[in-house]
């Protein structure tokens, strides 16, 4: 026995003939037959009456229609209270790479604080192949992603673009290039280069960049916020798309700063992506919408240095 059986043989009964019936439930005629027939064989009870005028409910059907309509109501207060289980208790798990902590991630979460006060959320830093792999087994509800322009995206993810931006210097205030106005390559290798480990994004790009030349000397760190506290320290410099950079507690204090890279023009995009199979539970879904609303109102911000040079082209789009 299907639940969609016996919702099934309420809307006959309620629409008075098995044709409306499958007019509503966009069913052709023999198939809605065929399948209360399949539940009459159960049943042992003929539920429609069939005659050449057509098929109605029966006196046995009419009889067990209460029985019926209890089993729907009560599989709807199922739903009802599974849905707001999601909305009150689930802890949904959020996978990230930590490149756009404080603009993006934070806001959210906070915004999301106040409409889920008892949904717990639990934010994960990983590289984006563990995202992936914990996206695909279910351990993470949405994770947030960077790529380079041109990377191809895997199929087997929904995703949606939050933000687009440029690859700039990340330097303490102290630091010589914090007096030029833009930092080109040769610039770069002359101070300590803060890398981002194999398997993030940045790693790629500024392999690319350098062409395989190398910095007088270098730090290999995990994820972007690391990155930023060792700048802060003076220890030396690093490459992050300026909207991991831009408003972040440490600029806005001045432990550090940024310039635009120079005679590069590639451009960063973090997005949020999820499964492609299966729904989704409320509180994720308004997770979700609620990154794509941060992003938008990011997006529409100005974004320049300390002195007021801009990294061009992020807000345009």
């Amino acid at each position: 026995m299907r639940i969609e059986q016996l919702a099934y043989i309420e809307a006959v009964t309620r629409l008075g003939s098995l044709r409306r019936a499958a007019e509503e439930l966009h069913l052709s005629q023999p198939a809605l037959s065929e399948t209360v027939r399949n539940l009459e064989r159960e049943l042992g009870v003929d539920l429609l009456d069939r005659r050449r005028s057509g098929a109605k409910i029966s006196e046995g059907g009419r009889e067990l229609l209460p029985h019926i309509i209890g089993v729907l109501d009560a599989v709807d207060r199922l739903r009802q209270a599974a849905d707001h289980q999601h909305r009150t208790s689930r802890t949904v798990r959020l996978g990230t790479v930590n490149a756009a902590t404080v603009p993006l991630v934070v806001p959210t979460i906070r915004a999301f604080r106040a409409s889920h006060p008892v949904t717990q959320v639990e934010v994960v830093a990983a590289q984006e192949a563990e995202i992936h792999r914990a996206l695909l087994e279910g351990r993470y509800d949405l994770g947030l992603v960077n790529y380079l322009q041109g990377d191809d995206l895997p199929p087997e993810f929904e995703t949606t673009e939050l933000l687009r931006g440029r690859a700039v210097v990340c330097l303490h205030p102290g630091s010589p290039l914090a007096a030029l106005p833009t930092v080109g390559v040769d610039d770069l290798l002359t101070e300590p280069l803060v890398v981002m480990r194999p398997g993030y994004v940045m790693h790629r790009y500024l392999h690319r960049l350098l062409a395989g030349r190398t910095p007088t000397f270098s730090y290999s760190t995990d994820g972007a916020e690391m990155g930023k506290l060792m700048v802060a320290e003076g220890l030396g410099v690093t490459v992050l798309p300026d909207y991991s950079v831009a408003g972040d507690p440490l600029e806005r204090s001045g432990a550090l700063t940024w310039r635009p890279l120079a005679g590069d023009g590639t451009e960063v995009v973090m997005v949020v992506q999820r499964r492609q199979s299966g729904s989704l539970p409320w509180a994720v879904r308004d997770l979700h919408h609620l990154l794509v609303e941060r992003a938008a109102a990011h997006r529409r911000l100005p974004v320049t240095s300390a002195d007021g040079e801009s990294a061009g082209g992020r807000h345009t789009r």
